[in-house]
């Protein structure tokens, strides 16, 4: 079993990141894009047709963020060009609350940016990159550590140490054992 996005569900925007795995870059056209879209389903607004504008919009705003997160969960400054990017993303869809009668006897209030796809989706991707930026949590997003590994996630227990467990870890417990019996097949 091929496991293309192993760690949706994480904060959106550790699953962006994650888009830039070991075994190259999920976003890097228009389908992959539109595969890791409908993986998000319900997290984002959709996007009719995704186009090579979209690609770089996302591709964009996951450029900023990674040297934005690396910094603060070391606790220091992000570099000003990645917060810089990350606000024009912010700025180009600025969302506004819309109201509307459900029906059911109550009123509900969406959210609303008024803009291209393209810019939309930016917006959108860089406001999670900015709440996980100004979560407490922050510093404890954590790298898996399986060797081949480069994806994030946000433990849910302290003792985590692989982004899915039956995957690297798995992978790692294997590699263990096999380290260790690796001499007991000679006799």
């Amino acid at each position: 079993m091929t496991v293309t996005f192993p760690l949706t569900g994480e904060p959106l925007a550790l699953d962006l990141l994650n888009t830039e795995a070991a075994v190259g870059d999920l976003v890097a056209d228009p389908a992959g894009l539109t595969a890791w879209l409908a993986a998000q389903a319900g997290r984002l607004t959709p996007v009719d047709v995704v186009g090579a504008g979209e690609v770089a919009a996302v591709r964009a705003v996951r450029e900023a963020a990674r040297p934005a997160l690396d910094a603060v969960r070391r606790g220091a400054r992000p570099p000003a060009g990645a917060l810089a990017a990350l606000n024009e993303a912010l700025a180009a869809a600025p969302s506004h609350r819309v109201l509307a009668w459900t029906g059911a006897g109550g009123i509900a209030a969406a959210a609303h940016r008024s803009a291209d796809p393209a810019r939309r989706l930016a917006a959108e991707l860089a406001e999670a990159v900015a709440e996980l930026l100004t979560d407490p949590r922050v510093a404890q997003v954590r790298t898996c550590e399986a060797h081949d590994c480069v994806l994030l996630f946000l433990p849910a227990h302290p003792r985590r140490r692989w982004c899915v467990a039956s995957v690297c870890g798995n992978r790692a417990r294997v590699a263990r054992y096999y380290a260790r019996h690796k001499g007991d097949t000679q006799t």
